[in-house]
């Protein structure tokens, strides 16, 4: 987000290069057994894989360069597969986790014991907020519970007329040249969107101040959208699908637009975004767990929904579907 968390990653990296050449008798300060905190390992998450196809495979890339790491960077799934680089590398004292927050919580109980246990230091250069200004998840709460140090970085407003401190995240999507929020009820995570985008199906990022962060739909999904959830599973189905129907034909009629009156141009145009249903319908059975694998596949159909957009989504966010929805 151009807040120099990956930098700062760099920054480590460097220092570390300049103490390995130091002479021996440092080892003592930068040492518990056999790790040395002088040693770095940094940690990617699989999702990233290709998130930097102009850079050699082990660079650590930032905006203003990358610095080549070598057999001291790998890619992960999840936790156990962290627990596994650690014991195969048990040299490595400093390890740097980018994005932990896209891992599962018991990535943070497994730090915790690594470090205890075998004096190792982690460093996890993460978002903590997510594009709704909530903690990303409840592996970043576990993450700040348990930290030693915060340090809290921030960045210019990417608005045009702003020069303001920014700590949020903005999600947005170019439509026919129109900047459109994403709605609150987004899936929470997209895979890509690291570079401008005018693919209207695809987020743009940048940081935004308060003023110029907007989230429009909040109010609707909490009031609306999953009330039309909790119904549908009572066994009320015609009001969600009345909705939904209206978000793939006519936004401007859907009871979204509705919440919408009286608010901001810029907010309003986040009806241009393309596939609002399949956005409410990803969060409803993915997030709030109100919509089973049948109810979901049953919407699909009888709304012809886009179901390679469906998929996409569902798999970005870790939701395994026993049946395919391609």
């Amino acid at each position: 987000m151009g807040s120099g968390k990956t930098e700062f990653s760099a920054r480590v990296w460097r220092d570390s290069q300049v103490l390995l050449k130091k002479n021996a008798t440092v080892v003592s300060h930068t040492s518990s057994g056999h790790a040395d905190r002088r040693k770095v390992f940094f940690v990617r998450t699989f999702l990233d894989e290709q998130r930097f196809p102009d850079y050699p495979s082990d660079a650590l890339a930032y905006r203003s360069g990358y610095e080549r790491l070598g057999p001291n960077l790998a890619r992960i799934r999840n936790s156990f597969e962290l627990e596994q680089l650690i014991e195969d590398h048990p040299e490595a004292g400093t390890w740097i986790i980018d994005e932990a927050s896209f891992y599962e919580e018991r990535l943070v109980y497994v730090v915790r014991q690594a470090s205890e246990k075998l004096g190792l230091c982690f460093i996890f250069p993460t978002l903590v907020l997510n594009f709704r200004s909530d903690i990303f998840n409840p592996t970043a709460r576990l993450l700040l519970e348990h930290a030693t140090d915060v340090f809290p970085l921030t960045a210019y407003c990417e608005h045009p007329d702003c020069v303001e401190d920014a700590f949020y995240t903005y999600r947005w999507y170019q439509v026919k040249g129109k900047e459109c929020p994403a709605p609150f009820f987004d899936p929470l995570i997209i895979i890509g969107g690291d570079r401008a985008s005018d693919d209207p199906s695809q987020p743009n990022y940048c940081t935004r101040c308060d003023q110029h962060h907007h989230l429009p739909g909040k109010e609707y999904t909490y009031l609306t959208l999953m009330a039309l959830g909790e119904a549908w599973v009572r066994g009320d189905s015609g009001r969600l699908e009345r909705e939904l129907t209206a978000l793939r034909d006519e936004p401007n009629e859907s009871l979204l637009a509705q919440s919408l009156e009286g608010s901001l141009e810029v907010c309003r145009n986040t009806l241009l975004v393309p596939f609002l249903a399949e956005r409410a319908l990803v969060y409803l059975a993915h997030e709030r767990n109100l919509l089973d694998e049948a109810a979901l596949h049953s919407l699909v159909g009888r709304l012809n929904l886009d179901r390679p957009f469906l998929a996409r989504r569902l798999a970005d966010n870790g939701k395994v579907l026993q049946n395919s929805l391609t």
